[in-house]
């Protein structure tokens, strides 16, 4: 699973009913895959909101979990035009072979009428149901 940015703030606070996401993540429930262009988003978007300290606590702890999985990405396939920032997301979903992209960033709709590669995108909600069940 690729977890975008504004997923993974909406599970830091202990008080989110997200915070399940870094728990299951944590305990090992499912495979989350990520590139470091992802990983300096996460910390920059964390200590923006939250503070650097806790972007080093998040940081620090993906980059121990043996269900983390940093990837290269070799392929650029610019789907996103709307906003190609988001590009680096489905590059690496698409790198991982991933089940699932969890977003509830609206730009990610246009995946659903692309036939190839197919992303599966989910969005947090969604996810949430998943492993929770």
């Amino acid at each position: 699973m690729v977890l975008d940015t504004n997923c993974l703030l909406q599970s830091i606070s202990r008080r989110s009913v997200n915070a399940i996401i870094l728990d299951k993540l944590i305990a090992g429930t499912y495979e989350l895959y990520l590139t470091n262009e992802i990983l300096m988003e996460y910390e920059e978007k964390i200590s923006a909101i939250f503070s650097a300290e806790t972007a080093e606590l998040i940081t620090g702890i993906l980059a121990v979990l043996d269900n983390v999985n940093k990837i290269d990405v070799y392929s650029q396939l610019n789907l996103i035009a709307a906003d190609p920032d988001d590009n680096k997301f489905v590059d690496c979903a698409f790198a991982g072979n991933v089940h699932y992209l969890v977003t509830n960033d609206k730009h990610y709709n246009i995946l659903k009428s692309i036939t190839f590669p197919s992303i599966n995108v989910i969005n947090l909600d969604e996810f949430r149901a998943l492993i929770e069940a």
